[in-house]
């Protein structure tokens, strides 16, 4: 009997000893692998650290300065099609490089600070499109010119302007002082061909030949 009982404790001392030694190897095991993991890139946390220092007032502005650029590039495409004067297609056409390339400094811009840009003009800039789009012949360039040459541009202007003396950002701010002397050539071209198109009168879609 005294002996059955020693055997028996003899082997739960040999069981507890081994699960100890197996729990310290265990520990072991994942306090090394815990120390020699490779450490997390901060690229993500850089990005998320970027976004978070960027002041309400910087990203507003590369959002409404997204939806400008994609308006006025919307806008000219439709006045290369529509437009019966050369020199308003040619204004157009002048639009949609400058903007597109504009837009693609923009995004790269956006994406470095988290931003994250609007795909379409606003509700109100779709609406004055389709009021555009609307009209033919010297009526169409006249509105163009109007609208699109002169209001969208002077519009865009004051935006860039403010930002490019208020921008808390360095970034923002040089991308706004940038996009300042641009906006100011096309409105200054868009007076020059509103003048044109106002004493050309209400010309045809189809040919050049006052009605």
């Amino acid at each position: 009997m005294r002996l059955s009982l020693l055997h028996s404790a003899s082997t739960r001392l040999l069981a507890a000893v081994f699960g100890l030694t197996l729990f310290g190897t265990l520990w072991a095991s994942t306090a090394w692998s815990q120390a020699s993991a490779p450490a997390v890139p901060a690229t993500a946390a850089s990005a998320a650290s970027a976004a978070t220092k960027l002041r309400p007032a910087d990203a507003n502005f590369l959002k409404q300065a997204a939806e400008a650029g994609l308006m006025e590039v919307e806008a000219g495409k439709l006045a290369a099609n529509k437009g019966v004067n050369t020199q308003v297609k040619g204004f157009a056409q002048q639009m949609v490089d400058d903007h597109t390339r504009m837009h693609a400094e923009l995004r790269t811009l956006a994406g470095s600070k988290g931003v994250r840009l609007p795909i379409e003009p606003s509700l109100m800039q779709r609406g004055r499109l389709k009021l555009l789009s609307a009209a033919d012949g010297g009526s169409f360039d006249r509105k163009f010119a109007d609208a699109v040459g002169i209001k969208a541009h002077e519009g865009a202007l004051k935006l860039f302007q403010k930002a490019a003396t208020g921008a808390s950002d360095p970034e923002v701010k040089a991308f706004a002082e940038k996009g300042v002397p641009a906006l100011q050539h096309h409105l200054e071209m868009a007076r020059e061909l509103k003048g044109v198109v106002d004493k050309e009168g209400n010309v045809k879609a189809a040919g050049n030949k006052k009605q």
